[in-house]
Order: C-alpha cells, then structure tokens, then sequence
C-alpha cells in the first residue's frame, strides 16, 4: 500500500429499514429520520439518514478494506447531500498519506443527490506480531 492507492468502491442501497434502524441503534429520534409525511412539513422530501448512521458506514468501508484488525483512530466526516431511499450512496476512497502502521485516508461518499459525506479516517493497522516481535 501507498500514497495515492484507491480503495474498491462499495455501493450501499439506502432503504428505509436502514434509514430507521440507524436513527434508533443511534438513539436518535428525530422525525426527518422516521416519519416520512413530519420530514416533508419540515422541507424535506423524504426521511433521511442521520450523521451518526454514516460515521458507522464510513467505518464499515474502511475495515471492509483493511481487515478485521484495523483500528481506527480519527474519523472526521462532513455531511453534504442527503441520503434519501431508494438511492444508492457510492462509497470510495484514496490513501493520503501513509506513516508506518497507520494510513489517512480520504473517503467520499456520493449518490443520485450529490456528495452524501466527505472526510477523512485515519486507520492503524496492527502487526502480525506483538510488541516484542512473537505472535500476537
């Protein structure tokens, strides 16, 4: 791995369950989140997804790609677009800079709106061995 590196694009199809079962695992109740005729008088035409739903989306994609032992370390994401069902969001990413163990990678996630989320994440990825060189 290094600089520059793209990381395979993953396609996740936003659908109401995963709209309403992010918002409730998340605790948040808010009604754009779940009720669909209270988001159209607050301006929306439909629910939407919440931030914290696609921090952990953000974080799925990144251990997809670097395994079940990465760590990570600093996740910072902006919102932009929102993800309305029946979309698709594509996620993708690039190694910025690698240091090490841990690399900073930037991540995007577009779909039929525009650019869902954008950010960076920064992963750790521990060695096969332990701190004094045996098997972990």
């Amino acid at each position: 791995m290094k600089a520059g590196d793209e990381l395979p694009p993953l396609e996740i199809p936003i659908s109401r369950t995963l709209i309403v079962a992010g918002a409730i695992a998340s605790r948040d109740y808010q009604d754009v989140h779940h009720d669909a005729e209270l988001a159209r008088e607050k301006g929306s035409p439909d629910i939407f997804m919440n931030i914290l739903t696609t921090n952990g989306l953000v974080g799925r994609y990144i251990t997809d790609h670097f395994g079940p032992t990465a760590v990570l370390r600093r996740v910072a994401i902006r919102l932009g677009a929102p993800n309305y069902p029946g979309d698709t969001m594509v996620l993708t990413g690039r190694v910025e800079e690698l240091d090490g163990d841990t690399a900073t990678v930037r991540v995007v996630g577009a779909n039929g709106v525009g650019k869902h989320v954008t950010g960076t994440v920064t992963v750790t990825m521990p060695s096969a061995t332990g701190p004094s060189g045996g098997a972990a």
